[in-house]
């Protein structure tokens, strides 16, 4: 066994991934806006829908960052780092872009906005415009924008490590984890939340890289307390302190986020004014991501037959799942499919259609990098 890798963060990562795959599958029937819905979306969807969104992606950016750190700690040199890095996320994301993602605003555009050519001709003609269809940016990178975000903050790490000397980096997290020891891992990223809130109230995220400025700081907290668990792993300490008490909030938070939005079902949080919901969702962001730490590290730091399998398929599942659900929500659309239904086929097509997409690719040796994959 090795005793220096974290099995309760595979774990964290694996789960935290899988939430991600079932949300993308709610969104088809959820009120709010997505690439192709049921023709009756259906308002109490939103109540466990809020259960996870405040938190399922900062929580990926957390074991994000404490799997570069691991690599970085492995590798040893930030060259070699971000070497690895860029073939395990740019070649993925220039396939996914290429040929995974464009049949997503094809289906946008086809049910939404009366686009009328059929998907090869969109894809030859339409789809590498680089401008916009009907208010649609094309080419898109769609769900892939965590791989972009995730390798923009790679290139901030390799910055850090390259141009600032190691003893100073040492100092800095050292600093760090005395500041978050102790009930400062629960108090002080979420202090860091609440004033990007006030800085930016009603701050719309984008997904467009360049304009997304506070989301980036928002993503940034949780990538450098995941750097620095690895970094500092006595912080794990930290969050076993305060672990069940970030429970309780997350969950009383949760509670009152979900009476209000169903008290007033579809309305949207006025602009530029911070409200207690915006408040408490990220009360309930912060203090679930803990309490989701502090559990990994108390119940599931340990091995299984099937850790090292899910851990390495979570990526190939990422990069084809919404495209799966996409393609089949639009012929279930099409065909009229009523939700329970809907749900259990979009359930299981998509369970069968990513595992397909990696036993395949992982079978093939040039396919393995095209999926994220290590080369044999």
């Amino acid at each position: 066994m090795d005793m220096k890798r974290h099995y309760g963060m595979d774990w964290l990562r694996i789960g935290a991934f899988a939430l991600l795959i079932l949300y993308h599958i709610g969104m088809f029937f959820v009120p709010w806006g997505w690439h192709v819905k049921t023709p009756r979306p259906m308002d109490w969807v939103e109540i466990p829908m809020l259960a996870t969104n405040s938190w399922r992606l900062p929580l990926l950016f957390l074991v994000s960052g404490y799997a570069s750190a691991a690599l970085f700690a492995k590798l040893g040199a930030p060259g070699a780092f971000l070497r690895s890095r860029a073939a395990r996320l740019l070649i993925p994301l220039a396939f996914g872009m290429i040929i995974v993602i464009p049949v997503q605003p094809w289906i946008e555009l086809t049910t939404q906005h009366g686009y009328a050519e059929g998907f090869l001709h969109f894809w030859a003609h339409d789809y590498f415009r680089f401008g916009t269809l009907d208010g649609i940016v094309l080419p898109t990178w769609q769900h892939l924008w965590f791989v972009v975000y995730l390798f923009a903050y790679t290139l901030l790490a390799v910055a850090v490590l390259a141009g600032v000397p190691e003893k100073a980096r040492s100092r800095v997290a050292d600093g760090a984890a005395r500041l978050l020891g102790g009930w400062g891992m629960l108090a002080l990223p979420l202090a860091a939340w609440l004033a990007i809130l006030f800085a930016f109230p009603g701050y719309r995220e984008t997904h467009a890289l360049f304009d997304d400025g506070p989301n980036h700081l928002h993503y940034l907290v949780p990538f450098f307390i995941g750097w620095l668990l690895r970094a500092r792993p006595a912080l794990f300490a930290a969050v076993a302190r305060c672990w069940p008490a970030a429970a309780v909030a997350a969950l009383a938070a949760y509670a009152y986020v979900a009476w209000a939005v169903a008290s007033a079902p579809g309305e949207g949080p006025p602009a530029g004014i911070v409200t207690p919901v915006m408040v408490l969702r990220l009360v309930q962001g912060w203090a679930a991501i803990v309490a989701l730490v502090g559990i990994a590290d108390r119940f599931w730091n340990r091995d299984h037959g099937w850790r090292a399998t899910l851990a390495e398929a979570v990526f190939p599942f990422y990069i084809i799942h919404q495209t799966i659900i996409i393609l089949v929500g639009y012929g279930l659309l099409r065909a009229g499919v009523a939700a329970l239904p809907s749900f259990a086929v979009l359930l299981a097509a998509t369970v069968i259609g990513c595992w397909l997409f990696y036993a395949i690719g992982r079978s093939i040796g040039w396919l393995r990098p095209l999926i994220g994959l290590q080369k044999r």
